[in-house]
């Protein structure tokens, strides 16, 4: 009898290394680098949970390019949900750690550290329950996505597959929701109350009163207007193509310059180090409309208010 109990609790862990062995296969994340993606996982979930309670609703999105997203929403989503995305391969291990401490000390689970990877790994593939099984499919998936396709693409796919309402997906269909209005054209503050529903958006609404999202909102657009983007004409000086001749401009020797709190330089760099552990603590950079501007970290100061725990 002990050796049969043996036997067949070997199988069952040689069973479960293979089923999750198979992650690092299927399904095939790669394909994303060029493929949008249909009906994702959660969305099915949300399906099956109005089927269930015999509620008749439809999933309303509407895909576009991140050059059709302003870049105010996307600096917002990354002082909001992952300060470190362009710092990190996935996982953020200080914030995790963070997290763990939290809870236990709570003695429940009350607090997160998912980045924007994990949140769309498991948006796309996944579903929302809390187990470890999850949790390692999870961690798999979002190593493979995240040696497989550019920062830019993964914040692509989040904006228009993440939930901003309940039956509202995507950037696009939430910017025409709550504000009438395409991605494009939404105000750095517009941006800081949709970044700042996105832990909860069936709770909260990026239109509402609720004193939640006017704090978490207020403070992630504070942190914008320190960074210099929260201003009017940011989205045309991040477009607006260099001036002519700049490329034949001599190069300037760093090391004999001085560098003093005042210089543009240091300006930037302090900037960074005095704004928040911001996500999206640097100087603005060129290019915002054709790939998101990199966030540095700074100070914890800045950070937003702790969002709740994702559902």
């Amino acid at each position: 009898m002990r050796r049969l109990i043996w036997k067949l609790l070997l199988v069952a862990t040689l069973g479960f290394i293979a089923y999750m062995g198979s992650f690092f296969v299927y399904p095939d994340v790669g394909a994303l680098a060029k493929k949008n993606p249909g009906k994702t996982a959660f969305m099915e979930w949300r399906e099956a949970q109005w089927a269930e309670q015999g509620v008749k609703k439809t999933i309303t999105q509407r895909w576009v390019p991140i050059s059709q997203v302003s870049p105010l929403l996307i600096k917002a989503i990354l002082i909001g949900e992952d300060d470190k995305f362009y710092h990190h391969e996935g996982f953020d291990y200080e914030a995790m750690e963070q997290a763990f401490e939290k809870n236990l000390k709570a003695g429940h689970f009350a607090a997160g550290a998912s980045t924007i990877s994990q949140q769309l790994i498991k948006n796309l593939f996944l579903s929302p329950e809390k187990s470890l099984t999850r949790k390692v499919k999870e961690a798999i998936l979002t190593w493979r996505m995240e040696h497989t396709l550019s920062k830019r693409r993964i914040l692509e796919l989040y904006v228009n597959v993440a939930e901003w309402g309940d039956g509202i997906f995507g950037i696009e269909a939430a910017s025409r929701h709550y504000f009438h209005k395409p991605a494009s054209a939404l105000s750095s503050m517009e941006a800081a109350r949709l970044a700042s529903v996105l832990p909860n958006p069936i709770r909260f609404s990026a239109v509402g009163d609720q004193r939640y999202v006017t704090f978490r909102s207020g403070l992630i657009h504070s942190i914008m207007v320190r960074r210099g983007v929260a201003i009017d004409g940011f989205k045309e000086v991040m477009e607006a193509k260099d001036e002519p001749g700049i490329e034949a401009a001599p190069p300037v020797d760093q090391a004999a310059q001085p560098q003093d709190a005042t210089s543009p330089q240091n300006g930037a760099q302090t900037g960074a180090q005095n704004g928040a552990q911001g996500p999206g603590g640097e100087a603005p950079q060129p290019a915002a409309a054709q790939a998101a501007p990199e966030p540095a970290s700074g100070k914890a100061a800045d950070k937003p208010a702790e969002a709740p725990a994702r559902p």
